[in-house]
């Protein structure tokens, strides 16, 4: 028997898993923090936070299954994309991680549009330059925080960071590095264009490898902290929504899948990068090699559902739920399902933190609209299931335009747990939703690419057969035909705001 651990940095909490290699999660663990917010268009964190998370989550997945650590074959790291950390030349944080859905770089995007030019998609597959990207970030720094930027020996993702932490090694994939605007998914390297529109030389940015090798083994202080013994390798996971599509089997073209955590992300594997005619659809490097994904992406969506929680329910909850502090989103799925499909005729917009798939629009705000003096609390919290829905249909349309036949979707992430969510999302986009044995795919995305790094499994789809299994499927019900109504009803609203939101919050 081996093991394998997977850890998995998301935007707000950390996950570690431990894994047996007949496919058994023995263990796993969740760590939560709160992005730092120091104004509307801006999120932070700081890096040792990350570092924290990550050693007591995986420390505390070793501790309950209590195991031969010696067993241990591997440590697989993925995380969120986009989020950017430098270090300095000792290797340590030269400032606050800057979140993947800062908005702040906005002048400098129109300086890499003119720069760049219109050959952007087909080389990183990226179809409009928003803020998001980490070549924004940076070219932020370059002109905002000059004594930061040159103290910056290493500009890096979350993933990166981590295994420099784990292994002492500067690396990274294509899976996670794919959406800097900085790599060229068609040569798997580095776009030198684009480092030479910042200013940027290669030995600023780690060493590309494969997703699914082998970044290094642990470094003997790594291993004393994690108790572990230091030849266990540490393998480059990828983005997770690529090592989350793995663990949901998705591997193949013809696979649907969707995660709802932090943010709202849509995977369809496919093997050309290019086959989208009109350059829309967001492609990423997939940590199976030579596969592709489109990957529609929406910022805020359980995001926008724990900003509810932790502002307007908590306080009215705590003094009868705060021994048990994780019933909170069981408590808001009860309330949801006390009101009908529609809301009553309140429409919700989640972009707390700007738009960007199926259309880009950094200038974007969370909305309520329609409400009276009938509506409840309920009724808001369940207006916040919807709009994640109504987006997830947009996003499932846009590459359905593209050619690709939806059957079924799979989902994970947070917000799978939730029958009454599954159901909306059914409901509104008129298609099965299928459930996995386990909801926290991008552990077992992981676990997978660690054990074929390391030779416990053959190939990446001999490991889905022993991990991977769907288990329940919620098909569409009779609100299907309601549902039309306030989905066009939601894509009015949007249209409708979309100018507001620019003329007012562009400055």
């Amino acid at each position: 028997m081996s093991y394998l651990l997977s850890l998995d940095i998301g935007t707000t909490s950390v996950k570690a898993g431990l894994f047996d290699s007949q496919g058994t999660c023995l263990a796993t663990a969740l760590e939560e923090y709160r992005l730092i917010t120091p104004k509307a268009d801006q999120v932070e964190l700081d890096p040792a936070t990350y570092w924290t998370a990550s050693c007591n989550t995986l420390r505390s997945v070793l501790d309950q299954a209590d195991i031969d650590r010696e067993l241990v074959s591997a440590l697989t790291v993925s995380s969120q994309g986009e989020t950017l950390i430098s270090l300095d030349e000792q290797g340590n944080p030269v400032r606050n991680a800057i979140i993947w859905m800062d908005n702040r770089a906005v002048s400098q995007v129109e300086k890499l549009k003119r720069t760049l030019g219109s050959n952007v998609y087909d080389i990183t597959g990226i179809p409009e330059i928003v803020p998001t990207w980490p070549a924004c970030k940076i070219l932020w720094l370059k002109e905002n925080e000059p004594e930061n930027y040159d103290r910056t020996a290493k500009f890096m993702l979350v993933q990166d960071y981590l295994i420099y932490k784990l292994t002492g090694k500067f690396v990274t994939d294509g899976s996670i590095s794919c959406t800097t605007l900085l790599f060229d998914i068609i040569h798997h390297d580095w776009w030198m264009e684009s480092l030479n529109a910042i200013g940027l030389e290669r030995s600023q940015l780690p060493a590309v490898q494969m997703a699914g090798s082998i970044a290094g083994n642990l470094i003997s202080e790594a291993a004393q902290i994690l108790g572990l013994h230091s030849v266990i390798p540490v393998v480059c996971g990828g983005m997770d929504q690529s090592v989350g599509a793995i663990g949901a089997g998705n591997i193949e073209e013809g696979v649907v899948s969707e995660t709802t955590g932090a943010a709202l992300a849509v995977q369809v594997c496919i093997q050309h990068p290019l086959i989208d005619p009109n350059r829309n659809t967001p492609v990423y490097v997939h940590s199976v090699t030579g596969r592709y994904l489109f990957v529609p992406v929406c910022p805020t969506a359980g995001m926008a559902f724990k900003w509810f929680k932790d502002n307007f329910v908590i306080p009215d909850a705590a003094c009868q739920m705060s021994d048990d502090p994780t019933n909170y989103y069981e408590l808001m799925n009860e309330m949801a399902s006390q009101v009908p499909a529609g809301c009553d005729g309140l429409v919700m917009l989640p972009h707390l933190m700007g738009a960007f798939s199926p259309e880009a629009n950094p200038f974007a705000r969370g909305s309520f609209t329609g409400f009276t003096l009938h509506h409840r609390k309920e009724h808001f919290v369940r207006s916040i299931q919807e709009a994640v829905a109504f987006m997830l249909r947009q996003n499932i349309e846009a590459v359905q335009k593209v050619g690709v036949k939806v059957n079924e979707i799979r989902t994970s992430g947070g917000a799978s747990r939730s029958q009454i969510w599954n159901q909306i999302k059914a409901d509104v986009c008129g298609l099965p939703i299928v459930k996995l044995d386990n909801e926290d795919t991008g552990l077992v995305g992981d676990a997978i690419l660690g054990g074929v790094a390391t030779g416990v499994f053959p190939s990446i789809s001999d490991a889905c057969a022993v991990m991977v299994h769907t288990s329940t499927r919620i098909e569409p019900s009779d609100a299907v035909v309601e549902y039309e109504k306030y989905y066009r009803r939601y894509i009015d609203f949007e249209a409708t705001t979309k100018t507001y939101f620019i003329r007012n919050y562009s400055d």
